[in-house]
């Protein structure tokens, strides 16, 4: 049967049996060819490859490329590849395959060593490590709770017999079954996460292990930080600062303790980052961040200003920028519209053998009455930024000290006593005048020092010291150290150190039996005004309710409770401590502002009927009511106000002065040089010796063509900077506008000595040299030489008969003097001779005038044409006559000013004269000088 048959006989049926055995009739080239079917293409290609009915290369071949013509995409033409082996590949390729080979090899040993060496801290991590959110229970690292199980269920169940299934009881088996169920709980959900350590000992770990532990630390703090755990993130940031201190956990320690609106905290990292990169812009910013929620306004423009200048597009910046500025402009207007506030602050003079005592005023900065309470220093509401002092009159308020006597931040008020034993420092008296300390805010009341024969150093204030054993009222000894101990550490910031001194002195009262009211109050008092500082408003109001009870309508108590109950947002309690403070002392503002500002708060809160809702305000019997009586400052208090004044004025210029020139330097950019102009202009006004404003101001009137004015700054900038390069330049270009082309050549050529590969001055100098020559040429266009006859003068001088520039047109003569005693003298001479071109008399000149006075002559009419008519004459007469003469008026000639300027425009032909000459007098043999001289000396001519 032939091919066409069978694919005739194949075509007759309706379909085609895929599954079985292809026949041998259809491995044929004519079958294969006339096949349309593609399925059943690849079956006859798949048993041509198998080998089985035989090879048959060429059939293959031709199969595929037939398939191929069909199904180009058909998957049987695929073909597998076989393994690479260094016989299939060049010597190149088989080598790196080699070395990537070797280096994947070492780096998974480092892996598995790193690894091995992970596990040591891995102890370290798994002693702290918390359990997972959302379970109050936790399993132990490397346990399996399910472990048991696990080895119960792996043991086979044995079958039952029938006997058992016979014997086994139903409804015992579901009672026991119900007895012994376990009910389980619903889960639990964490309220609160457990306490994680803040410090890892990592003394035992390497350099290397250290860093990598510290950096997983951190990345633990921002997974924390971005789930919005911030007290979590703090934690672990905690920890990889106790392993290794970096810049960026300090940051991001710094920005979730923002969030957590822990002020005091975020603030002390950002120091810590400045310390270690100063001019770290996150640290500027986050601090910014902070002095804004704090209060201190101007701190934080100061440091957003410092961050712009840096970033100038930096959007957060700006923005914050702008809302600080509001609301410093804000304050500036309350302050303006209360007119001027000065709160008094007491001293008390105390005697320690007697019930008396006295008050003196204390002075105090006014303050703002919208900054926020509790928790920071400059955080502290406005009655916490200034010491009201203890309004009340207690005849046996003795010893009172601490944050209830004087202000840790603002002022420092020294109790004195009749023998002047306590004394306070010069420096203590300027930040009384000043209104700041140490810390740069103001604040609340500070602790009381005492100093005797027995005295401590004060924290930064040299000389001032401090009696911790001095007697305070009724206390003994011991707690009157521990009471004077904690003063000491609440004035140096040390709030949680006072706290414990405080509460130390307190259950010592207690356990002693001592009865004095007093002292107990002003312990209460101190302790309280520590846990305001810390931000704990809730014991605060405690220990201010206690120390009222003990003795009522205190003032300092009445302060702080009123401070903890409006960082609590508890309005009416504040409002009526604060009223009840006015009763005592209406001359305290911050109450009176603070009264304004929470009635606001309660009229938008409860409506008109506001003061319905209030407490009721307590009377203030006259007994405790005060009356203070302003006293003139001392001379001293005035001077630190003055210098206090002098210093921020200068602080604002500066500031004002760099805003001004940064708006002057983005208008220069733009084009707008009259704008830029006003700028600089009132730069000079606040600093008139600042060189770069003359330089920056002479750029801009070149730009507006005002040359002179232009030079004029150049020559004040020179007159504060004589090496100034810019100012050079730009009085170059002055002097270009002005057509002053000599001197414009001059202080271009004194840039180049300075600089020579400021190719801008190069440019400029090949320009004004052109523009010189052809000045001069125009100036003094050039005459037909005549012949000049020579006579001899009888007299006392030697002079030769010559017409002169004038009078040669009118054929008159005039006489040469040989002799001349002045640069004016010598010039006409010159210029006889230059002019009649007679070089004999120019050479006769030059013979009777010294070499050293030639400079000094010629200073006044130096040009080209006269450095050529005397080079002139001294080849052609004085060579042969007296060489030696002609060497020291070479050797003077040079030094002529502006004779550099004058070299570089000669002719060729001029040039050529000088050469010969100096070609000439190196062949005259002389004593005086040798060959090497003339060629140094001919250095600077040629």
């Amino acid at each position: 049967m032939s091919a066409d048959a069978v694919f005739s006989l194949q075509n007759s049926s309706t379909t085609i049996d895929y599954s079985g055995k292809v026949p041998v009739e259809h491995l044929d080239y004519d079958y294969i060819e006339k096949c349309k079917d593609v399925k059943y293409l690849e079956k006859i290609l798949k048993v041509l490859r198998s080998g089985e009915e035989g090879i048959y290369p060429h059939l293959i071949q031709f199969c595929e490329h037939h398939l191929k013509k069909l199904n180009p995409s058909s998957r049987a033409l695929r073909k597998e590849n076989s393994v690479p082996t260094a016989a299939s590949l060049s010597k190149e390729e088989w080598r790196q395959i080699a070395d990537e080979l070797k280096t994947w090899q070492e780096e998974t040993k480092k892996a598995d060593t790193s690894l091995k060496r992970q596990s040591m801290f891995d102890d370290l991590v798994n002693k702290t490590m918390p359990p997972i959110r959302g379970s109050n229970c936790s399993v132990p690292l490397g346990q399996n709770s399910n472990s048991k199980e696990k080895r119960n269920s792996s043991r086979p169940v044995l079958p039952r017999d029938y006997q058992e299934w016979d014997k086994f009881d139903v409804e015992k088996e579901c009672e026991r079954i119900d007895g012994n169920m376990i009910k389980q709980s619903p889960a639990n959900i964490n309220t609160g996460h457990p306490k994680i350590k803040t410090q890892v000992d990592a003394s035992l770990l390497t350099q290397e292990e250290k860093f990598l532990l510290a950096n997983r630390e951190k990345d633990k703090g921002n997974e924390a930080f971005k789930s919005k755990d911030y007290e979590e993130a703090v934690a672990y940031y905690s920890r990889s600062l106790s392993i290794i201190p970096t810049v960026a956990a300090y940051n991001n320690r710094a920005q979730a303790e923002i969030n957590l609106k822990h002020w005091h905290n975020a603030m002390r990292d950002c120091q810590s980052v400045l310390q270690l990169e100063p001019g770290n812009m996150k640290a500027l910013l986050r601090r910014a961040t902070v002095h804004k929620h704090m209060g201190n306004f101007q701190q934080a423009a100061e440091d957003l200003r410092m961050v712009l200048m840096e970033e100038p597009h930096n959007a957060a910046a700006t923005q914050l920028l702008s809302e600080t500025e509001k609301k410093l402009k804000e304050c500036h207007s309350e302050q303006q519209s209360r007119g001027k506030k000065i709160l008094i602050q007491e001293v008390e003079v105390e005697d320690c053998n007697s019930n008396h005592k006295t008050k003196a005023e204390q002075i105090v900065c006014p303050v703002e009455p919208s900054q926020p309470v509790g928790g920071e220093d400059s955080s502290a509401s406005p009655a916490e930024r200034g010491d009201m002092g203890n309004a009340q009159k207690k005849p046996h308020d003795r010893g009172d000290g601490g944050p209830h006597s004087e202000s840790n931040n603002s002022h420092h008020g020294i109790r004195r006593s009749k023998g002047d034993k306590y004394k306070a420092s010069q420096e203590s008296k300027e930040k009384i005048a000043n209104g700041t300390n140490k810390r740069g805010s103001t604040a609340s009341l500070q602790a009381d020092q005492s100093s005797g024969n027995k005295g401590t150093v004060l924290g930064g204030s040299a000389g001032e010291t401090v009696n911790l054993d001095a007697p305070c009222g009724a206390l003994p000894p011991p707690l009157a150290r521990l009471k004077n101990e904690g003063n000491l550490l609440f004035k140096n910031g040390q709030f949680a150190d006072a706290l414990e001194k405080y509460s130390q002195a307190i259950q010592g009262y207690t356990d002693s039996g001592i009865d004095s009211p007093e002292d107990l109050c002003i312990l209460y008092s101190n302790r309280a005004a520590c846990y305001l500082k810390d931000g704990n408003s809730q014991d605060c109001i405690q220990d201010c309710t206690r120390a009222l009870e003990l003795q009522p309508f205190s003032l300092k108590p009445l302060l702080r409770r009123a401070m903890a109950y409006e960082s609590l947002e508890r309005y009416r309690k504040a409002y009526v401590d604060y009223k009840t403070v006015l009763q005592i002392d209406t001359s305290v503002q911050a109450a009176h502002d603070s009264v304004n500002r929470i009635t606001r708060l309660l009229i938008e809160q409860d409506g008109p009927e506001w003061r319905e809702k209030l407490p009721e305000i307590p009377l203030v019997p006259l007994s405790a009511q005060q009356h203070h009586i302003k006293e003139p400052p001392s001379a001293e208090v005035l001077q630190a106000r003055a210098e206090k004044a002098a210093r921020d004025a200068e602080r604002k210029a500066e500031v004002l002065f760099t805003a001004l020139k940064q708006e002057g330097n983005d208008f220069v950019k733009k084009g707008h040089y009259q704008d830029a102009l006003g700028k600089y202009t009132e730069c000079l006004k606040l600093k008139p010796e600042e060189c770069a404003i003359y330089t920056n101001r002479a750029l801009c009137y070149l730009k507006l063509d005002r040359f002179t004015e232009a030079k004029q700054d150049c020559d004040a900038a020179l007159k504060l900077e004589p090496t100034n390069k810019k100012a050079f330049y730009r009085r170059a270009l002055a002097n270009k506008g002005l057509k002053d082309y000599l001197a414009c050549s001059s202080d271009l050529q004194e840039v180049l000595q300075q600089d020579p590969n400021v190719q801008e001055a190069e440019k400029e100098l090949e320009e004004v040299t052109v523009l010189l020559r052809q000045s001069l040429a125009e100036a003094s266009p050039a005459e037909p030489r005549k012949t000049v006859p020579i006579t001899e003068v009888e007299g006392d001088e030697e002079t030769i008969a010559i017409p002169d520039s004038e009078s040669s047109c009118r054929g008159e003569d005039i006489t040469i003097n040989l002799k001349p005693t002045n640069a004016h003298e010598f010039g006409h001479a010159l210029n006889a001779a230059c002019c009649g071109g007679n070089t004999m008399a120019c050479a006769d000149l030059l013979a009777s005038t010294a070499p050293d006075m030639l400079p000094q002559y010629l200073s006044t009419q130096l040009d080209g044409h006269t450095i050529s008519f005397i080079m002139q004459a001294l080849d052609s007469h004085l060579l042969e006559k007296d060489p030696n003469l002609v060497y020291q008026h070479l050797k003077y000639l040079h030094t002529t000013d502006r004779f550099s300027v004058v070299l570089m425009m000669l002719t060729k032909d001029e040039r050529r004269h000088m050469t010969q000459l100096f070609e000439h007098l190196s062949a005259v043999e002389s004593t005086e000088y040798t060959k090497n001289d003339v060629q140094n000396l001919a250095n600077k001519y040629i």
